[in-house]
């Protein structure tokens, strides 16, 4: 019997990352093995031993030592929900001064499906530099959703997170 795919569940800070532990039960229950990385200040906010306990992968937020283990088994899909403004722009030009970023330019170096779910303010959307990095990184081949998906009235319903689920059931379907 094959093992669960790996999903990498990148989480930046947005108020959705207060409330991903519901996100991580949805997608276990969904068949997926997740392992969370967080962005510091995301990390900050999220109870990690919980999570970590969800899982039964650490949260990771910081760059291991060389000599360390690789804490998560490779991923076979990655999602990071929520997007922010910060991450997507910095990611989009290839800045790696973060875990999640180095990360994140590695996965799409190496070709990995990857289904970005942004929850960015209406006044920095309309930043110039925010909708051609954007369309960088789908042409880098990420999927990225519309921007209002993790900001509409049932972003605090029990169905939050219907949308990230079936996506990334479309994904796992694919691969």
């Amino acid at each position: 019997m094959s093992q669960a795919p790996v999903l990498y569940l990148i989480v930046c800070a947005a108020p959705p990352a207060q409330r991903i532990g519901e996100l991580v039960e949805l997608l276990m229950a969904d068949g997926w093995r997740v392992c969370l990385i967080a962005t510091p200040i995301a990390a900050s906010w999220l109870d990690c031993d919980v999570l970590a306990d969800q899982t039964g992968y650490p949260v990771r937020a910081q760059w291991r030592r060389p000599d360390d283990p690789e804490p998560h088994p490779p991923a076979d899909v990655a999602a990071v929900v929520p997007a922010t403004f910060n991450t997507l722009n910095k990611w989009a030009t290839g800045a790696s001064d973060t875990l999640v970023l180095g990360i994140l330019n590695e996965l799409l170096g190496s070709g990995l499906p990857i289904q970005v779910f942004p929850r960015v303010k209406a006044v920095l959307t309309a930043h110039p530099a925010y909708q051609p990095n954007l369309e960088r990184l789908r042409e880098a081949g990420v999927v990225v959703h519309d921007g209002d998906v993790l900001r509409t009235p049932e972003e605090m319903s029990p169905n939050r997170w219907a949308v990230v689920v079936d996506a990334l059931r479309a994904t796992r379907s694919d691969t």
